[in-house]
């Protein structure tokens, strides 16, 4: 006190007893604590992150609080973001190089139709095998826009020689080249789709990892082997007849196949 006697500390204070941290964490200099999750089966890792953003606006948290993602999630968020441009990105360089070889604007989209089949496919084999959509499948959606435009490059490189070198109409060139170039391309795909059969089936560590890149590849060469033989004259014979009438060219009228 003021003339040098002893206060307890009860009198200017309340003591009592609680669990405290051991340690205070820190990110970024700001006192930090770290809540983590794991998911339940059947859950996506997109799911998740939805479902804790929403859970913040419910809380309504002050400003002083601020939330981030770590880990995965953050990870998932990151590749999300970039996702998106590497995939137009390799897009465009597609069509550049094909753009330079067939010295065309249009080919190039003839043979680009071809991935919208198959990204389809491998969203549709990633639900039919209960899978999700995350980085390891938007890895294989990359892979097949180099693997599944091949199919096309086959029919559209031999419909050109053959209207170039033999003087075939767009018609017929298309016909011969899905007919003569069927065994080709079948046995390309089913090349690649044995390939990625072990990615998709296999088990042991690690299986969970490899198993939505194999059947993203797997879906989506069945379904783009299966549409593009009839897709792809399809679009071909479109642009064909849209080059003639902006050219002013007469359309040529079809032969009959033997």
């Amino acid at each position: 006190g003021s003339n040098g006697a002893q206060v307890p500390l009860s009198a200017i204070a309340t003591i009592t007893e609680r669990p405290a941290p051991l340690q205070i964490s820190h990110l970024s200099q700001f006192p930090a604590v770290t809540v983590s999750f794991n998911l339940a089966p059947g859950v996506s890792l997109d799911a998740a992150v939805a479902a804790v953003q929403q859970a913040e606006r419910d809380i309504a948290l002050p400003a002083s609080v601020i939330t981030s993602f770590q880990g995965a999630a953050l990870a998932f968020q990151a590749a999300l973001g970039n996702e998106l441009l590497l995939i137009l990105a390799a897009i465009v360089t597609v069509y550049i190089v094909l753009g330079v070889l067939y010295e065309s604007y249009i080919h190039p989209i003839t043979i680009l139709s071809t991935l919208p089949s198959a990204s389809v496919g491998a969203l549709l084999g990633l639900m039919a095998m209960g899978g999700e959509l995350d980085i390891i499948g938007i890895i294989g959606i990359i892979l097949l826009i180099g693997i599944v435009k091949k199919n096309a490059i086959m029919m559209i490189d031999f419909a050109l020689d053959a209207e170039r070198n033999q003087g075939l109409p767009p018609a017929e060139a298309i016909y011969q080249a899905c007919l003569l170039r069927f065994r080709p391309i079948l046995m390309t795909t089913l090349a690649a789709l044995l390939g990625a059969l072990p990615l998709m089936l296999g088990s042991g560590a690690g299986a969970e990892l490899r198993q939505p890149l194999g059947v993203a590849i797997v879906g989506g060469l069945v379904v783009s082997q299966v549409l593009t033989l009839f897709t792809t004259p399809v679009i071909y014979l479109a642009f064909e007849n849209l080059a003639r009438r902006l050219s002013g060219r007469p359309r040529m009228a079809a032969e009959p196949a033997e």
